[in-house]
């Protein structure tokens, strides 16, 4: 999907702002959902069908162990398969997955500059998801492609993974007035 500036109905008090909508998805995710899915049925199977007179323990910790990790795996897919971002003239905010969670809200008056990466990897950060390393920062990588990072004052970067993110890059300069480097005049 590709960016979408909006204008809001406008309300008695609000003046009018533009919004920049960006999103990215990886469908490959759903390949690991379905085979959390599986393990998750292979959990309760074992638990259902399984003669439990024999071998209590070694049959309880592969229930246990299917369970678990079918549930990580699903939900820990099903979080990071899509990502919405939505920068306004306050803050850009992250949402990732269907219910929108983890969530991150950045104020744009922390944000001292913003680049365009063209090719931002899962590799990179370690695999998909919601990332953290101390020599790079915090990102969210959904899939491998274009991608943002806000230089942020405290030092630290965040960076994301979504579509047409040189259109996000420029919204966000603009309004906060960075020039086309993107850091600000004596940082």
């Amino acid at each position: 999907m590709r960016d979408h500036l909006r204008t809001p109905p406008r309300t008695g008090t609000e003046s009018r702002s533009e919004v920049w909508t960006g999103r990215a998805t990886n469908r490959a995710q759903w390949v690991f959902a379905v085979a959390g899915a599986a393990c998750l049925a292979l959990g309760v199977q074992l638990a259902v069908s399984s003669n439990w007179a024999s071998g209590v323990v070694a049959l309880l910790m592969s229930v246990v162990g299917c369970v678990a990790a079918g549930l990580l795996m699903l939900f820990g897919t099903l979080a990071f398969v899509n990502v919405a971002v939505r920068i306004d003239g306050d803050a850009l905010e992250v949402r990732c997955g269907h219910m929108g969670l983890p969530r991150r809200r950045i104020l744009l008056t922390h944000v001292v500059g913003a680049e365009f990466v063209p090719r931002v990897t899962p590799r990179q950060w370690g695999g998909w998801g919601y990332r953290w390393r101390p020599e790079q920062g915090t990102a969210v990588v959904v899939r491998r492609g274009e991608g943002l990072v806000l230089r942020l004052g405290d030092g630290r970067t965040f960076t994301i993974t979504v579509d047409d993110a040189e259109a996000g890059v420029r919204f966000i300069r603009e309004r906060l007035h960075l020039p086309a480097g993107g850091a600000a005049a004596g940082t």
